[in-house]
C-alpha cells in the first residue's frame, strides 16, 4: 500500500469550508501519479514512449466530509491487474484515521497516438507486479 498525504487548501472548498466532491477524485489522482513515482516511472517519460492512462470507471462513496486546512492520508493499493488495465483501491483519512472518501478506480492504458487501449510495459508491469 502507498501513503500519500495532501492538506485541503481554501481552493478545494466550498463556501462552507468543506471539500468539493470532485476534488477527492483530484487527490486520489495525485496519490496514484506519486504511487507512479515511487516505483521508479514518471508519467511525461512513458508519455513519450506513447504510454497513458486514463480513468475508464470510478466507484466513489463519501462517509464523512473534510474540511479547510485538514490534512489527508490518501492510500493507495492495486487491486486487480490486467495485461491493460489495473483497478485501484483508495482510501482518503483524516488525521484522526476516520475514513471520509473510499473509490474503487479502474484505469485503462492506451496508446497516445491512437487513443486505443495497450498493453502496459513490461518493465511497468513487473513492478507492479513485484508489490502487490
Amino acid at each position: 500500500m502507498h501513503l500519500h498525504q495532501v492538506r485541503v487548501y481554501y481552493e478545494d472548498t466550498d463556501a462552507g469550508g468543506i471539500v468539493y466532491y470532485a476534488n477527492y477524485l483530484k487527490f486520489m489522482e495525485r496519490a496514484r501519479t506519486e504511487w507512479l513515482r515511487a516505483l521508479g516511472f514518471e508519467q511525461d517519460r512513458l508519455m513519450e514512449q506513447s504510454v497513458a492512462f486514463v480513468v475508464k470507471r470510478v466507484e466513489m462513496h463519501n462517509y464523512a466530509p473534510a474540511r479547510f486546512n485538514d490534512l489527508l492520508s490518501i492510500e493507495t493499493q492495486v487491486v486487480e491487474l490486467k495485461g491493460a488495465s489495473m483497478t485501484f483501491q483508495q482510501t482518503i483519512k483524516n488525521k484522526q484515521d476516520v475514513t471520509l472518501v473510499s473509490a474503487d478506480i479502474q484505469v485503462a492504458c492506451v496508446s497516445l497516438d491512437t487513443m486505443k487501449p495497450r498493453r502496459l510495459p513490461r518493465t511497468l508491469l513487473g513492478e507492479i507486479t513485484r508489490v502487490i
